[in-house]
């Protein structure tokens, strides 16, 4: 299962108040695709199924499918705010090769 840092859970925390909706989650999966065979996707959603792993971190809740945690245990999602870097990264101990984007991984 993945984890977020404080800095990825207070950026979270703010997009998921701008979206006034209570009970959103942030869904993050590994599905087929990108260039470098597996992609990641993240987005809020409301709705969580039986069999999905949920965990919270600094007040937010993370929902991730079965066949998307194999892939995502031990990964962490950080975010930053700087110059030379901006946004969400996936630092993945499981990838053994990622494309340049960073958004995808075998």
């Amino acid at each position: 299962m993945i984890s977020l840092t404080d800095s990825a859970a207070h950026k979270v925390r703010q997009l998921i108040d701008q979206e006034d909706e209570e009970n959103l989650a942030l869904r993050v999966a590994v599905r087929p695709g990108g260039c470098s065979g597996f992609s990641y996707e993240m987005f809020f959603d409301s709705e969580v199924t039986a069999d999905d792993l949920s965990t919270e971190f600094s007040g937010v809740r993370v929902v991730v499918d079965p066949s998307s945690a194999q892939l995502l245990k031990g990964a962490e999602l950080d975010y930053k705010d700087g110059l030379e870097k901006s946004g969400f990264e996936i630092n993945n101990p499981n990838a053994q090769k990622t494309c340049g984007c960073g958004s995808s991984f075998s």
